[in-house]
């Protein structure tokens, strides 16, 4: 159980200001789903709460401790981090590469203790590709290999597991299956969040959204709270409709508002 937090976060990326005074808290036991317009800062969030940049004022604590102040093997071994647009450029077997997550253990991949062979197996396990372990990961799918990323950042065991756009250019078969994985790490009690784009599987999969927009939290909370016809106007700039289907909370962007200031008008959409 771990609690990964935000405290007054500003960033700065050359002249521009990233992110500015960002309070933010990740608990275990939950997923959280970041959203937000391109620009937004939602990238420049995970990596800031992942320890890989230095924010110009504020913190962020895991369980009370500063990360930027953690050994990067203490860091790596409790904050998982799966970047955007993850690739295999080595035709490794898939058993090698989800090895890997085993480095900051000081693990040798290729000759794993029991633990991390157990590790890994479980993380095989966990995204549903036993009978993968010798394939080479270049010769899979696209939804093939994200799930062996995925894998690998699991197998390192680290009790907070952050990814940014999971499934991104995913087939919604694989979505599904990531989302259902990354659901399930949540239950088990680890701390969870990933950046989406797609708002109508965020609702479904979120316990929590945060809506960062222009370097802020603009909202947050449970789906249904966040995810309201006013917000998204006022955050995407879209006209949408937001309804329940099945118990489900369903987002469909209608058409793009003007932009104040701009003295344009939205297309028409037919």
């Amino acid at each position: 159980m771990s609690t990964l937090q935000a405290h007054g976060l500003a960033v700065d990326l050359g002249k521009r200001h990233a992110l500015a005074g960002v309070d933010l808290t990740l608990s275990s036991g939950r997923l959280t789903v970041i959203v937000g317009p391109n620009g937004a800062g939602k990238t420049t969030l995970m990596r800031t709460l992942a320890g890989l940049l230095e924010p110009a004022d504020g913190e962020v604590t895991l369980d009370g401790q500063p990360v930027t102040r953690m050994l990067a093997g203490e860091r790596a071994r409790s904050i998982a981090y799966l970047p955007q647009g993850g690739t295999v450029a080595w035709p490794l077997p898939v058993s090698a590469v989800i090895a890997l997550g085993r480095l900051p253990h000081g693990e040798k991949p290729d000759d794993l203790p029991p633990r991390g062979q157990e590790a890994v197996a479980a993380a095989i396990h966990a995204v549903g590709l036993e009978g993968f372990e010798n394939r080479p990961a270049t010769e899979l799918s696209g939804g093939e290999r994200a799930r062996v990323l995925l894998a690998r950042a699991l197998a390192t065991q680290a009790p907070v597991l952050l990814a940014d756009e999971p499934v991104a250019a995913l087939d919604p078969r694989h979505q599904l299956i990531v989302l259902d994985v990354l659901k399930n790490q949540a239950r088990a009690g680890r701390t969870v969040a990933v950046i989406m784009h797609d708002l109508t599987l965020a609702a479904r999969f979120a316990d929590v959204i945060v809506l960062l927009n222009q370097g802020l939290v603009a909202d947050s909370g449970a789906p249904e709270a966040v995810l309201t016809e006013e917000g998204l106007a006022r955050n995407f700039g879209i006209q949408a409709h937001v309804s329940h289907e099945d118990g489900h909370l369903v987002v469909v962007a209608d058409r793009p508002l003007p932009v104040p200031g701009h003295g344009n008008a939205a297309p028409a959409l037919k």
